[in-house]
Order: structure tokens, then sequence, then C-alpha cells
């Protein structure tokens, strides 16, 4: 066992990528499992396997090539970098941020559908006015002007109310913590708070285009 350490360890100090190794003690390795087995584990008696940790560098390691040295030169030694748990994991997050992006698109899909029913129902029901302002001279863009004024604004202040009350509720996540807790650590970091704030701006542009277009097409109708 100890020359096996050894081997990894001079291993490991070759290997480009490798910031530091170390073998774990007896006891780093008892405290480790005591949370399954209790506080008299015995260490000693048990064939545990000796618990080398391994921190790399920012660029990293090759993994596949270091897994093939330490086969050659340590036989059964093992190399976990994580990987066949964080795959999966990795895989979720992007499909979750697939699934983010959707939802966003079928928002601003539905937000445009329900401002232009909105504007074609307004304008149909002030027909009468309507056809008073064009009497006395007014042109179908001052009338839609105020027609996409008043739906923008709203838009844009609903938008902006409920995007103040998305990023309290993300401030109010739980943060990362130093115990490794699953699933901290969620939400915005810096420059990041400032992506929703993209949000009122989109569904103040949506709106504004979606009722000039029903604005007008309602106008034309009432010709």
């Amino acid at each position: 066992m100890e020359a096996q350490t050894w081997a990894v360890l001079t291993v490991l100090e070759q290997t480009p990528g490798v910031d530091s190794a170390r073998a774990l003690t007896e006891d780093e390795q008892r405290a480790l499992l005591e949370p399954w087995f209790g506080p008299e584990l015995p260490v000693d008696d048990l064939p545990i396997p000796r618990l080398v940790e391994v921190v790399e560098t920012t660029e990293g390691y090759d993994a596949e090539g270091l897994r093939q040295r330490l086969a050659a030169e340590a036989p059964g030694a093992v190399l976990d970098d994580h990987t066949r748990w964080r795959r999966p994991l990795v895989e979720a997050a992007t499909r979750l941020r697939l699934m983010g992006w959707v939802a966003i698109g079928l928002i601003l899909a539905s937000t445009a559908a329900l401002i232009t029913l909105a504007a074609g129902s307004a304008l149909a029901a002030n027909q009468q006015i309507i056809r008073v302002l064009r009497l006395v001279g007014a042109q179908d863009n001052y009338i839609a002007r105020a027609f996409v004024r008043r739906f923008t604004l709203r838009a844009l202040t609903g938008a902006a109310i409920g995007t103040g009350a998305g990023m309290i509720a993300v401030a109010l996540l739980p943060r990362a913590s130093t115990e490794g807790a699953f699933l901290t650590g969620l939400g915005f970091a810096g420059l990041h708070w400032l992506w929703p704030l993209a949000v009122p701006i989109l569904a103040g542009v949506i709106a504004f285009w979606a009722t000039r277009i029903a604005a007008f097409r309602a106008l034309r109708d009432l010709r």
C-alpha cells in the first residue's frame, strides 16, 4: 500500500495541470467515514483504500492520460474526478437552461398575443370615437399612437413589477455553503444581475410592435 501510494504521488507530481497532491491520513479518512459508520470505526482492521487528494490548476489535467499512466505505474490505483456523478448534473443543468429559454419564448409569444387581442378589442369598443376623430381630421397614425402608448406603458410597468419580485425571490435563495450542501448558491452573481433588467425592456418592445400592428390592422378594417 505504501509503495503504491508513493508511486501515485510521484506520478501526480510529474503530471502537468496538477497543483498539489497529498495522501490523507488515517484520522482524515476516519473523519470522512464517521457520518456513515460512527466515530468508533476500526480503520486499521478494514480494507479501506488509501485516499489521495488532488488539487488541479486552472488549466486542469488530462484525466484519460493520467488514468493510463496510473494503470502502468501504480496498478490498482483509481482516478475519480467525479465525472460519473457530475455528468448527469451537467446534462440536467443544460436541459434546464434550454427549458428556461423555451419558457421565456412562450411567455413573450403569449404576451404579444394577449396584447394584440386586447388592443383589437379596445379599438373595436371605441369605433364611434374613432369615426368622430376621423371626421375632425385625425390620421390613423395619431389614433394608433394613443393605443400604442397606453398598452406599451402597461406592459412595461407590469414587467418591471414582475421582474422586481422575481429578483427579490432569487436573492432570497440559499447561498453556497462551506459544507457543500446540494442545490445551494443558485442565483445571479456580479454583473449577471443586469440580465433580468432586460425583461421589462423586451416586454415593452414586444408590446409596442404588437399593439402597433394590431392597431393599424383594426383601423384598416374600420374604414
